[in-house]
Formats: structure tokens, sequence, C-alpha cells
């Protein structure tokens, strides 16, 4: 209250984003409030005071425009001052006078106090408002004899019983509020410009609504996020609290300030948590877009499955890149932020595909996991031209990495401009010991040969045992199972097989009574998910509650075992190092069968991937580890256990600059670089500039560019290589890089495809499939020229000429099939294509792995394999096709098969098989109980699903609904 008792009112503006008042003024702003000498602000209308009342809120209702209206709680203060003028009473007409001398007047039309500055510049609403209030002012005073209406007059009106009737200043302004996008504005602009305004009123207004909902986010209380967030960690997670580290990691300087940063921990010890909150919390506090970079599929997966509810919850978008799933560029949503879970692959024609819209700066995180995997061959050269570009072509996007510990994380920091956070923690103790023939030794770095006694191993063996198990495996796990869980890593995918089956021989027999009833179960779905067909070594392991892990399995099998595992069902996996790379599977004991991957010697990095999975976080109190060695291996084995942490090199001259090549086209085709210096001004910017002393020791970088820009030129990639030309890619060159197809087989695919429009066979599949089979592959199977010549026999007429026409006439197989020495030159690199295209000819027609797999005598692990890079390759041609006119015909017919490639189940199965996490047995499960569609499943009851489904969890039901419904939400409602 004022001097005079009236109500002093203030607007504090109080704004979410916090934007510049001097440089960020909108274009449609009051001319009073773009400052000068003659400005007067809506403030101006109280007199100075102390005890100021200040009314704030907590977002611009109008978005970029300075409205009047700013404050919710202003119509009810204008409306009170108003009411408690009228009903002033006060029979002392001379004070009455006095006050209406005052300079901050009530008057009918508060506008009257910004002076009287032209208001052109006014949004529509308030130009409309402005214009009706003064209408009426002006009547009231012609009929008034000029007069001003002021409380005085109002007085004598209301003694005299002659006031009219009138509406508030604050009904006027709701009025005005909610009805200038519906009504025509009445602004005296020209026609064009006032639908704009107003087209953009709409969408503030619907922006308006939603802000002063009363389920607005109360961002703040968790780590910068709603309240609602921790609870859901609870809810979904069973999260209650954050490890220590956990919290200090997220109140660093740099995390609040959006810098980059490289976080390192051992594995197991929470780092995805942080990253997952600093998504959530660029998805509802900044509003922005982010990708989450995962080196596996199964991994995309996971991850899809656990955001999924979370997205449902807090209204975000979950869209999975991985495989051939994901649009290119992805789909601009209206009101909706998304977060992009994608493979290396995909993440890096992902960020092209926005770097080439324009819209890279929607994107404000990216998490990369794994980023050590920077050092690690072709993959790790993607990784690097991924966050270069993101690095070059926006400043606002934060990249947060987690790393394991690195020698030279110095390097990553200087590459990505980051700082750096390590901590040791694990949740639950690790001890690593070693095992040389019947001793276990401990490893500590600080005894003189790196290993300490322990204690000797105490389990009686046979002399038969002994000869079956010279290491003493049995006894190793004998002392953790069934109590407790255990993990074998094997060397080979053979020696998996052979490990579990010699555990389960020399079991007791009470191992079989131990969940007897859930075994049982597992082996009926192994059953059903493989058509009816079971591995012969997981039906004798299962019911002891062991089984094996590696790339042989199908993924259904895999998953069903994962399952079983983490449920406690099986006690054992033995396994390849691809676990300890994958899916978090933790246990009380890990033990590394041998020091070997196949015949390489183990890197640090692996051996601390796999004794990192030791120990259950809220289960154990102690993890181990044992390697089992060899008196041969002893000394190779303290370098391995002690030695510092491995150096992390780029990649992008690997391969004879196989990487830098890739890069250089992308560069051109997005436009980043047009010119020699242009392509090295880039190039600073990345880890081979900072490593380029250690890297570049035999040839200089400009030199590698050169002879980089000759090879792409001579290939018919690029053009204007010479001095003072600008280097322009080609059609083919664009088709290559927006198809992410590898610059070693550009040139061949283009003339297969191009000798298939020749001749192109339209009855059959067969001859698409063998243009998408990957060039890749052919290496890794050798084909059976019997199994051959049997399947080619099969083929019709058209087939087999299609067949010849390629390069592989019967005759030639039929000479191999018998043995024969065959004279004529033969392309093999065809043949071995032809080989695995009839394999994946005969899945379309049959859609039976194992039946397919059998056939053709590979693992139905590796003819899965083949199925899902034939799908993602088939996704690239595609895209490839889309650049040349020339290839116009495929477009429709590899959509298509891309389409059946991704599935290969019953065309009615397909919708289902789109929910992450749902393979064929589940969706013939689902389909069977009536969840026929994507809708049926995303309104289910995930109480009645989990009940109808046989042994279906309610834990899985509720993924499986959450993932159905953002599956179904990620339809393009864009904004175009």
């Amino acid at each position: 209250m004022n001097a005079a008792g009236e109500p002093d009112i203030r607007i504090k503006r109080v704004s979410s984003r916090k934007r510049s008042r001097d440089n960020l003024k909108p274009p449609l702003m009051p001319a009073g409030k773009r400052g000068g000498a003659s400005s007067c602000r809506l403030s101006d209308v109280t007199s100075e005071g102390p005890a100021a009342q200040y009314c704030s809120d907590s977002e611009d209702l109008f978005g970029d425009y300075d409205s009047l209206l700013e404050d919710d709680s202003l119509l009810a203060k204008l409306d009170e001052a108003e009411q408690k003028e009228r009903r002033c009473d006060q029979p002392d007409f001379t004070a009455l006078r006095r006050r209406q001398s005052r300079e901050d007047v009530l008057t009918d039309s508060i506008l009257d106090l910004l002076g009287d500055e032209v208001l052109e510049d006014f949004p529509a609403s308030q130009q409309q408002f402005k214009e009706l209030v003064d209408e009426t002012a002006e009547t009231r005073r012609l009929q008034d004899g000029g007069q001003t209406s002021t409380p005085l007059r109002d007085h004598v009106e209301k003694e005299e019983g002659t006031r009219r009737p009138r509406r508030s200043v604050a009904d006027q302004m709701k009025r005005t509020m909610l009805c200038n996008a519906a009504a025509p504005s009445s602004v005296s602009r020209s026609a064009v410009l006032r639908e704009a305004v107003v087209s953009e009123e709409i969408s503030i207004a619907m922006r308006a609504m939603e802000a002063v909902r009363p389920e607005t986010p109360d961002l703040g209380p968790f780590f910068g996020l709603p309240s609602r967030v921790k609870e859901l960690m609870f809810k979904l997670r069973g999260i209650k609290d954050l490890y220590d580290w956990q919290e200090t990691c997220l109140n660093l300087d740099c995390v609040q300030q959006r810098r980059n940063l490289i976080y390192s921990l051992p594995t197991s010890g929470g780092k995805t948590l942080v990253a997952e909150i600093l998504v959530l919390r660029e998805l509802l506090c900044r509003r922005k877009d982010c990708l989450f970079i995962l080196p596996y599929i199964s991994l995309v997966q996971e991850k899809v499955r656990g955001l999924a509810s979370l997205g449902l919850e807090l209204d975000f978008m979950v869209e999975e890149y991985a495989g051939s799933k994901g649009r290119f560029p992805p789909v601009k949503r209206r009101n909706n932020r998304s977060v992009y879970i994608a493979t290396i692959e995909k993440a890096h024609s992902l960020v092209n595909s926005l770097i080439e819209t324009s819209r890279v700066d929607d994107l404000g995180l990216v998490v990369v996991d794994e980023l050590h995997m920077l050092g690690d061959g072709s993959r790790g050269a993607i990784i690097e031209m991924t966050l270069a570009k993101v690095l070059h072509t926006t400043k606002s996007t934060q990249i947060i990495g987690m790393s394991a510990t690195l020698g030279n994380i110095k390097d990553l920091q200087t590459f990505l401009r980051a700082e750096n956070y390590s901590n040791d923690f694990r949740p639950v103790q690790l001890k690593e010991y070693v095992k040389l023939n019947d001793t276990i030794y401990e490893v500590d770095p600080r005894e003189e040969e790196c290993f300490k006694f322990s204690r000797l191993l105490n389990f009686k063996y046979s002399s038969s045992m002994t000869k079956t198990d010279p290491d003493h495996i049995i006894a190793l796990v004998n002392e953790v199972i069934p109590a407790h869980s255990c993990l074998v890593f094997c060397p080979t995918k053979k020696n998996c097989e052979n490990v579990v089956g010699m555990v389960c021989k020399y079991l007791k027999e009470e191992f079989l009574q131990l969940r007897r009833e859930e075994k049982l179960v597992l082996l009926r779905e192994l059953k059903a998910g493989g058509g009816g067909s079971v591995c012969p070594v997981l039906r004798r392991t299962v019911p002891y509650g062991l089984a094996y892990h590696h790339s042989g399995l199908t993924s259904e099998e895999r998953k069903l075992l994962e399952e079983a595992y983490s449920n406690g069902v099986l006690c054992l996996l033995t396994c390849t190092s691809t676990l300890a790379a994958g899916i978090n599977l933790p246990a009380r004991r890990v033990i590394l069968r041998s020091p070997f991957v196949a015949a390489d010697f183990l890197k640090r990095s692996q051996y601390k991937q796999m004794v990192g999975r030791a120990g259950r976080a809220g289960i154990d109190s102690v993890g181990e580890s044992v390697l089992i060695l060899q008196d041969r291996d002893k000394d190779k084995a303290k370098t391995l256990v002690c030695a510092p942490m491995e150096t992390c090199f780029s990649n992008l001259l690997l391969g004879d600059g196989k990487g830098l090549l890739s890069l250089i086209l992308s560069l051109v085709g997005l436009n980043i670089s047009s010119s020699v210096d242009r392509v090295l001004d880039f190039l600073c910017g990345t880890l081979l500039f900072v490593q380029r002393e250690q890297l570049c020791a035999d040839t200089s970088l400009p030199a590698a560019v050169r002879r980089c820009l000759d090879l792409l030129e001579s290939k018919d990639l690029i053009t204007g290589t010479a001095a003072g030309q600008q280097l322009t890619i080609t059609k083919l060159g664009r088709a290559a890089f927006k198809g992410s197809v590898d610059l070693i087989y550009c040139g061949v695919l283009y003339k297969d495809l191009s000798q298939g429009l020749e001749g192109l066979l339209l009855n059959s599949c067969l001859h698409l499939v063998y243009l998408v089979t990957p060039y890749d592959m052919i290496p890794q199977c050798k084909p059976d020229w019997m199994v051959y010549f049997r399947q080619f026999t099969q083929l019709s007429a058209a087939e087999q000429k299609m067949s010849a026409t390629v390069g592989v006439p019967e005759s030639f197989i039929a000479r191999k099939a018998a043995g024969q020495t065959v004279r004529k030159s033969v392309n093999m690199e065809v043949v071995g294509r032809m080989y695995l295209a009839l394999v994946l000819f005969s899945l379309l027609k049959e859609a039976n792995l194992w039946t397919v797999a059998e056939r053709f005598q590979l693992s139905r692990g590796f003819v899965q394999s083949l199925l899902s890079s034939s799908s993602a390759f088939c996704s690239c041609v595609l895209h490839f096709t889309e650049e040349l006119e020339e290839f116009w015909p495929f477009r429709a017919l590899l959509t298509e098969l891309t389409r059946r490639l991704s599935y290969c189940v019953a065309a009615e199965l397909i919708p289902l098989m789109e929910v992450a996490g749902v393979m064929e047995y589940r969706a013939k499960q689902l389909y069977n109980a009536g969840y026929k569609t994507l809708t049926h499943l995303a309104n289910a009851d995930t109480v009645v699903l989990s009940n109808t489904i046989e042994h279906l969890f309610q834990k899985q039901a509720r993924q499986i609904v959450a993932s159905a419904k953002m599956t179904s939400l990620c339809v393009p409602d864009a904004a175009e």
C-alpha cells in the first residue's frame, strides 16, 4: 500500500528462459518498452514507496512477447484495485479532487499511463485490447461533456443512480486473451503481417495454456529435475538414493554450466544413471533433444525398454536407431522432445542428417557410452567423426563421455574440450585372484611378484576328473554354486559348450531339484522359440541350472537365458568375452578360463571388463575374480593385471586412411568444407590432430589429406581437388555418404545395381536379396559345395539363369561339388555372396531359422547375424538408390524388402515385433492371446497381460506395454 492507502502493484518478470533483457527484445514490442528518455513502463503506475508487493510467476505466458499480462495474478490485483476505488464513498469532494490531481490517477484505461507514444508495435492481443478500452473511454467522455472519467464522477453517478454497467479492466483483459486468436484483429497493419501475428499468437496461447496447468513440473528439487523424477526412479527402478560420487559428479561446476565432461569409473560403478539424469534434465528443463550412443544393438534395445516408461510418465519420446530402424532426418515434433538411442553407426548417420537439415542445434546433449572405444578400429573412427562434427557445427550441444580409466585421458579431454572426473568407487568390493596349478594367489600390485599367496584348493579329484578338468574349474565352481552365481569366460564358443557340459557331468543330483518347475518352463520356452527344437547341450545342462552364452545362439535364446540367470533360475553361465561388453549380468565369482580370446592374449581393458562383472550390488558383500594361468603365461599375466591402463589412439588413418576418406567425403557432402584449407581447419578439431606427432610420423597430416582427396577424385566421388578450385561432391559420392556405404564397396555396389537393372528378376526376390547381401559377411562363411549344389538345383529355371548372369553358373557349382578342378576363372567373392543369398532366400521362404541353419550346416547365431546385417545393409542400399535417379525402380522394392528382412516372420506378427524386446515366440503368444495390433498391446492392462501370457512376469509386462505405447507414439506428427 502506498501513502494514500492504495495498492502498490509491481510486476516482476520471472521467466524460465532467463533471456537477456538487452539483446533479446522481440520485434513485436510496445514502443514504450524499447528504451529511451520518454519510455514509460507499467510499473510507473505506482508511486515510490516502501514494502512494494511483487507478483511473480514461473513462466512467461506469451513466450517471446513482452506481454503486459505476464503475471497470472495481475488480473486479480487490477480487479481488486478497481473495485476498491468504486466502493470509495467519501463525502469530502475536495479530498477527492486532490486525489484526482495525483500522478497515479486510476482511469478506465490503464494504457493511458503509458503516455502518448504510438503503440503500433503492440502484439495483436494488446493492440485490440487498447483500442477497445480507448473506444469505451472516448464514448464516456463524449457523453459526459468531454470530462475524464474519475473516481469523483463514478461516485456522483453512483449517488444519482445513473451509473451505466461496464466491463471491468480485468474482464476485458481476460476476454481479449481468450478471444484474440479466434477473432480477427482490427489492427491497421498489412494483411500478411496481421495473419503472421495471429498465427504466432495461437501457438503461444497453446503453450501458455500448458504452462499454467496444475501438473506443471516443479523443476529443481532433484538435481534440477521435478520431484516426480525421483519418485519414478524409485517406482520403476527401485533407486531411492544416489551414491556419493554420483551426487558429486552431478553437482560439478562443469555439469551445472553445461561444459563437456568425461567421467571414468570401474565397471558396475553406476555410470549410466548419471548420464540418464543429465538426459532427463536436457529434455525436461531445456526442452532439447538428446542422443545416447551405445556400442551394441542389444544394449540399444535394453535402453529403449528402460527409458520407455519414463518417457510416458514425463512426456518425451524414446526413439530406437539400430539395425534398420530409425528415420533420417528424425521426425521434427511440435510439442515433444526426443531421446535418440543409437548404435555407433546409426548415430553418425543421424548427426549427418541433422547437420544437413540445419537442425543440429536442436540437439542439446550427446552421451557416449564406452568412450574408450575411440581406439577400437573402424568403429572408433566413426565415433571420432561423429563427435568432431558436433563440436564443429554447434556450440550449444554438451558432450558427456563415459569411459574406462585410460592412460592418456588428457588427449581425449583436449579433443572434446572437456573436463575429467575419475573415481575408483565400486558398490561391491572386488578381490582379484589368479590360479597356478592348485594354488590361489591374490593380485597385489604392491608385491614384487604382483601375486601374493592366498590358499590351496580344497577339492578331492579322482584320476578321471584330473584328466577331464586339469584346470580345476569344477572345484572353483562348486565353491559358489548353487547358493551364488558364477560366470566362466572361455576363449572360444566351442570351449563354452565343452566346459558347461563337463561341469554338468560332475554335479550332484540335488541340483536337479532346485527350482525344478522354473527350469522346465525355461526349456519349454526355448523349444517354442526354436520352432520345436532345443539345443542338445542346453537340454542336458539347463535342468542342473547351467547354460552357455555366445553369438552362436539366437537373440531369443540369449534373452531367455539372460532373464533366467538374472532371476536365479540358472546359477552358472559359460560365455565368451562379448558378454562382458554387453548386457550387465553380474556374478558372485567370475572365472577366466584362459588369458586368451581365441588366439589373442587379453588386453587390459578386456580383462577389466570381465572381472568387473564380479559382485552384485545389494546382494553380495564381495565379488571375486579368478584368472586361470599356465606357467608359460605367468609373466604376461603380471603385466595384464598390474600394468597401467592402456592408451587410446585415433583410428582415422587405420586401414590406409579408410576413416579419413569417409570423413572428407562427408565434409564436402555436408558443405562443411569446400576447400583443402577448410578440410584442414576441421581436422584441427579431431583426436587425430591432438595425436598427430605419434600417428603422423611417416607423413604429415596435409599430405595425408591430399592423398585422400586424390583417391576420392579417382573414384569419381568428388571434383575440384586442383589448387584454387572448390571441392564438390558428385552424385555417386552423395549416394555413398547418404547411404553410409563403405567406400571400398561403393563402386562394386554401383556396378551390381546397374547390371541388375538390365535383367532384374521380379517373379522371385532372390535377385534383390543377392543385391543386398553384405559384402563384409562373405569372408565369414565358406560354402559347403554339396549343400550349395543341392540348394541350387531346387531353384527355378529363371532363378538359375539369374545366378548365371551374376557369375555363378550351375556347371561351376556341380564341378566343385564333385571335387573336380575348375579351369575357368570365376570370381569367388560373387560365388560366396550367392551362397549367403541362398541362405537368406530360404529364410524368407520358410521363416524357420533352425531349419535353415541345419540345412546349410551353419550355426543359428551366424544365420541370425547374417539376417540382421542384411537388413541394415538393405536400408543403406535404399538410401544409396534414393540419391541416384537411374535407380528409381529399386526404391519401392527395397523398402518392402528391408521390412521383411528386419523381422523375417509372418506378416501379421510384424507390428508386434516392432516393440523393443518382443521376439518371435513372444509375438506369437501375444497374437494368439488376442493382442493382434500395436494398439491392442499399448492399451493392455499389465496385470491382465501378465496373467494371460504364460510365464510373463509383471515387470516384463510393464516394459512391453510401455514400449508398445512409446512405439505407437513415435508416429510422425511433424511440424512441417
